[in-house]
């Protein structure tokens, strides 16, 4: 790849909030992930895709959490997700909401690093009663830290893991709804490079000063 292609690179940051190994969280975040790609792929945009399992700094969040710093392990992967161009998170749900896990993750998170960003919904529980939860707990926390998330949220049940081609087709369906979401939304930010990812100016006005939006507002 050249430093020209590798420049205009998109990247993706996955945010797989499951507790096993494996996990049925970790196989929707790949699947949602790879969509994503491809998608992006079909519209002539390079993309990668990273995967941070948050089972794997578990300790370092709750650390983080009591001592407010993080260690550098999970300070990079915070690094990572803040100057990443979209993010897609799948979480396990819990009690009708999302895991613990998982909410502790993005508490910790800078109150900006979300701010203006393409997100991509993904939960996953036993059956599809709790389907409702990404609209009803998810997607509030995320309009919350000023993200953007797109408007389809992909659930799915165990059901929809079946061995049958019936029983998963309107999984992937969901999973492919949600990628092209989230690659248009991509493909409609052009990617700015050297700014401040936590400056409200890189959002409002790439990179433009307030002044110059005002001055744009009086006709100047």
């Amino acid at each position: 790849m050249t430093d020209t292609m590798a420049a205009d690179t998109r990247r993706i940051a996955v945010i797989s909030a499951g507790l096993s190994t494996p996990s049925s969280t970790r196989m929707l975040a790949d699947r949602m992930a790879a969509a994503a790609v491809a998608e992006l792929d079909e519209r002539g945009i390079a993309a990668t895709a990273e995967v941070f399992e948050l089972r794997d700094y578990a300790h370092d969040i709750v650390n983080h959490m009591l001592a407010g710093f993080a260690p550098p392990a999970l300070e990079k992967v915070l690094t990572q997700i803040a100057s990443a161009d979209a993010v897609i998170v799948a979480t396990p749900i819990f009690s009708t909401s999302y895991s613990g896990l998982f909410k502790s993750f993005v508490d910790i998170l800078d109150r900006d690093a979300l701010v203006g960003k393409p997100v991509l919904i993904g939960a996953n529980a036993g059956t599809a009663r709790h389907s409702l939860a990404i609209d009803y707990a998810i997607r509030p926390l995320f309009a919350y830290l000023h993200a953007e998330p797109v408007s389809t949220g992909v659930f799915a049940a165990s059901s929809d893991w079946g061995g049958k081609e019936d029983d998963v087709a309107p999984l992937s369906a969901r999973i492919e709804r949600g990628a092209r979401e989230l690659a248009e939304a991509i493909a409609a930010k052009p990617k700015v490079d050297g700014l401040d990812p936590f400056d409200p100016d890189t959002y409002l006005g790439q990179g433009r000063g307030f002044g110059h939006l005002l001055g744009g507002l009086a006709g100047e």
